[in-house]
């Protein structure tokens, strides 16, 4: 049937020849077909392996079309009713064919040219089968196993008494406490059995490792997973501010529902009395609105929104672009301000300082120590938790402990603390080793038999004391690399523009060494990351030179990167699809050399913390064996103790070192040079960090 196979051709002009071949030779015998399911049956499941199963509703209807043809072409098709019964014998005589050529008339022959052939239908049927199973191996090949996320979940245990509280409405306090709760991820049990106390006005720090839980507890907490009465209310800053048309003054202005209802209600009015509305009720309600806007300052809030974003680094300007033509940092930005502006009962910050330069973080510093409401801060920013919380909570162990005083005051009084109850400690298991050979000695003496009982009632009724757990300290092991001579990276005259006219740096010099521990700081905009790029390679001055020696092998790392990991794979396997061929015991080894060891490893990376990720992005960049650092941010989302053991392995690197950063304690505990971009400008800063900050709080001062 030329005209099906024609269309078959037509439709799927690709298909192997072998393949059309068949599927003609099987349309040029018309008899067997009598449904749409019988074309389908014959063709279509080759032609759905040859072209896809995504086509399948292709083939179908090429099927129906087809059959639509053969019964077109072929009118013998359609059933007739027989007037009379038929006679074989007659029909074989009727036939004129010789003895030979039939047996039966059920044993006929068909036609030599309307069978397939049997080769042309093997090979056919080999090449699919060949590409069947490459297309298979390739899906395979793409195919990256799921991100499984576990759920976080919260238990506790709440009275009767404060259920009905809640529910009545009859408490009005603002004092929270959360009492016998459990927090767990999966499997892993976080928190056990702990109990906080959380002080309306008060401003409190969560301290303690990465991967304890502190971002899990805070999200507990806004979702109210854990009981906290109903009229408190909760914000927790965790994502940006969506993209759209709006302002990013009126972005803020706008999350003060209060004040949004009341000059809604306003605008109604008005309306209603252009129009020439006669209601005497109109006036009366207008002044009331009047009263109200007036009793929460409505006037001031834009001045009070304007302060904050000018604060987080937005000029008069900016603070007029629409939210859309901010990056996600700067939208991030927005968010916090919104949070600030809105002044809720309980503000829950996580890492806040983290997308802020030195300018926003001493001015948000300020803003908070005068915060009226309760605040609960993860931080890991050591200057910041020296000058914002009044308390410390300290999560370890599965337990959280409370502390008075800032981040100083809690390390003296924990370690105090720690001190005291070992030497309890101590005293008791000596007491007890005294005690106990007395036991042993005359436990079979029947005079002291009566003493040895009253000794081991004793021992029973004493307090069972545990042994301090001291956190291991995380040691950070950079590669052993060779000196090269002298200046290793120099840029001369350096000026660099994105677009004509765009001047971003003009006449920049800097040259680096093997034993350079460069800190470069400046205001967010300032082309700090830019810089950075330059000194890397991935972008060209436009005017200058970069010159470095031809064995630098520089290792770059940035928040960015982090982010970009296969979320999907555990940490040996990202290194294995990095690095291949080397034995699983090495990428064993270098994720150990950065803390990430045991079944941590062999976790997909979805599951891990911020700081946890950190780490295996540092292992990752230290596998290639660099002789030269450049970080962007390195510590965002590293604990405390992680970045005074990154502060150390800089120091022991016997690389060179250039890093942004805006953490105080590691910048003090590495740097040699301090170079301030500003003004299209890179200079160096000869008072280093303490003259830098002086000069950043007297522009705060003159802004206020």
């Amino acid at each position: 049937m030329a005209v099906p196979c024609q269309m078959v051709r037509e439709r799927f002009p690709d298909i192997d020849e072998e393949i059309f071949q068949y599927v003609e030779g099987v349309l040029a015998s018309t008899e067997d077909f009598e449904t749409i399911e019988d074309v389908y049956e014959a063709i279509g499941s080759l032609l759905v392996d040859a072209v896809g199963l995504e086509k399948d509703g292709e083939v179908r209807r090429l099927c129906g079309q087809v059959m639509d043809l053969l019964k077109t072409a072929n009118g013998a098709l359609e059933h007739k009713t027989l007037e009379a019964p038929v006679q074989l014998a007659q029909m074989a005589a009727n036939m004129e064919l010789e003895e030979h050529e039939i047996k039966s008339v059920w044993t006929r022959e068909r036609d030599e040219t309307l069978k397939v052939d049997q080769r042309k239908l093997d090979k056919a049927e080999a090449k699919l089968k060949e590409k069947k199973d490459k297309r298979v191996n390739t899906d395979k090949k793409d195919t990256k196993p799921p991100i499984i996320l576990e759920m976080a979940t919260a238990s506790q245990i709440v009275s009767k008494k404060d259920r009905a509280l809640d529910a009545k409405g009859i408490c009005n306090t603002k004092d929270i406490r959360i009492e016998s709760f459990d927090v767990a991820y999966g499997d892993r049990v976080l928190i056990q059995n702990a109990t906080i106390s959380l002080a309306f006005g008060r401003r409190y720090a969560l301290v303690g490792r990465n991967g304890l839980g502190k971002t899990t507890l805070l999200r507990m907490m806004a979702a109210r997973s854990l009981r906290i009465p109903s009229h408190v209310s909760i914000l927790y800053v965790e994502q940006e501010v969506t993209g759209d048309e709006t302002i990013a003054l009126e972005s803020v202005l706008e999350c003060d529902m209060q004040r949004n209802t009341l000059l809604n209600r306003e605008k109604e009015i008005q309306s209603r009395i252009a129009q020439g509305e006669q209601d005497e009720n109109l006036a009366t309600q207008l002044s009331e609105v009047y009263a109200e806007l007036q009793a929460i300052e409505a006037d001031k809030a834009p001045a009070k929104a304007s302060v904050i974003l000018n604060g987080l680094g937005f000029n008069p300007e900016m603070q007029m672009r629409r939210t859309k033509e901010f990056s996600g940092g700067w939208r991030m930005r927005i968010a916090l301000a919104r949070a600030l502006f809105s002044q809720p009962d309980l503000l829950l910050l996580d890492e806040p300082t983290n997308m802020l330069d030195m300018k926003a973080i001493i001015w948000l510093e300020n803003y908070l120590v005068g915060w009226a409401t309760t605040l609960l801060v993860v931080s890991h920013d050591r200057h910041f938790l020296d000058i914002v919380p009044t308390d410390v909570l300290h999560l370890h162990s599965q337990t959280i402990d409370m502390y008075r005083g800032n981040y100083e005051n809690f390390m003296n009084t924990k370690n105090e603390r720690q001190k005291n109850q070992q030497r309890e400690y101590d005293a008791q298991m000596q007491f007890r080793a005294h005690v106990q050979e007395f036991i042993d000695k005359f436990r079979y003496n029947a005079k002291r038999a009566s003493l040895v009982q009253s000794k081991i009632k004793m021992l029973e009724k004493l307090p069972e004391l545990k042994p301090i757990e001291k956190e291991t300290k995380l040691m950070l092991r950079f590669p052993e690399v060779e000196k090269l001579n002298s200046s290793v990276l120099h840029l001369d005259e350096v000026d660099f523009e994105y677009s004509a006219g765009n001047t971003i740096f003009a006449n920049v010099c800097l040259s680096v060494a093997m034993d350079s521990r460069i800190c470069i700081v400046g205001e967010n905009g300032t082309g700090k990351t830019t810089l950075l790029k330059i000194l890397l390679g991935e972008l060209d001055p436009t005017k200058g030179h970069r010159l470095s020696n031809r064995s630098l092998r520089i290792g770059y790392f940035t928040q960015h990167h982090v982010d970009q990991l296969d979320m999907r794979v555990c940490p040996v396997e990202l290194l294995k699809n990095k690095y291949e061929g080397r034995p699983t015991e090495d990428y064993r080894r270098q994720l150990g050399s950065f803390g990430v060891s045991g079944d941590l490893a062999l976790q997909q990376l979805a599951s891990l913390s911020g700081g946890q990720k950190s780490r295996v992005a540092f292992s990752l960049m230290c596998m290639g064996n660099p002789n030269f650092f450049i970080l962007d941010e390195p510590t965002n989302h590293l604990d405390i103790e992680t970045i005074e053991s990154l502060g150390e392995a800089i120091s022991r690197f016997k690389g060179g070192v250039v890093l942004v950063s805006h953490d105080e304690r590691l910048i003090r505990m590495v740097c040699t040079e301090l170079w301030v971009c500003g003004d299209k400008k890179v200079y160096c800063m000869e008072g280093g960090f303490d003259e830098y900050r002086v000069l950043v709080e007297k522009e705060i001062q003159a802004a206020l």
